[in-house]
């Protein structure tokens, strides 16, 4: 007798709905103290002083190194100690001080990135 097994294939990605209130936007500006530039997705890490004085370490979800590349971002485009203006989804979980990254604008130079052509940050 011979078994045949197949294997379907494994869904590890996640949905940003599970992770992110979408349909909310926050803007966060800070110093960019870390770069993922990485596949499946990017992370931009920034040091953000809020309202209270204090300053916290944000996990900014980018695109992938494909998707990103396609719109003409290296892992060159942004340094660490470059500051910068994110709009984006909140995390659900405020303590985990996370957002999914819809437009950025750094306002040394100009750049700007948005996730739909011509989007970007005023």
């Amino acid at each position: 007798m011979l078994a045949l097994a197949v294997a379907a294939p494994a869904y590890a990605h996640h949905s940003f709905a599970a992770t992110y209130r979408e349909k909310d936007s926050v803007t966060i500006e800070g110093e960019l103290v870390q770069l993922d530039f990485r596949n499946p997705h990017s992370f931009v890490h920034l040091d953000v002083k809020e309202k209270d004085g204090t300053v916290v370490r944000y996990a900014v979800e980018w695109g992938g190194v494909g998707q990103l590349g396609q719109q003409g971002v290296t892992r060159e485009t942004l340094r660490v100690g470059d500051h910068v203006i994110i709009t984006g989804a909140p995390g659900r979980n405020p303590a985990d001080h996370r957002v999914r990254m819809v437009t950025l604008k750094r306002p040394s130079d100009g750049f700007t990135w948005g996730q739909a052509a011509g989007q970007t940050v005023d």
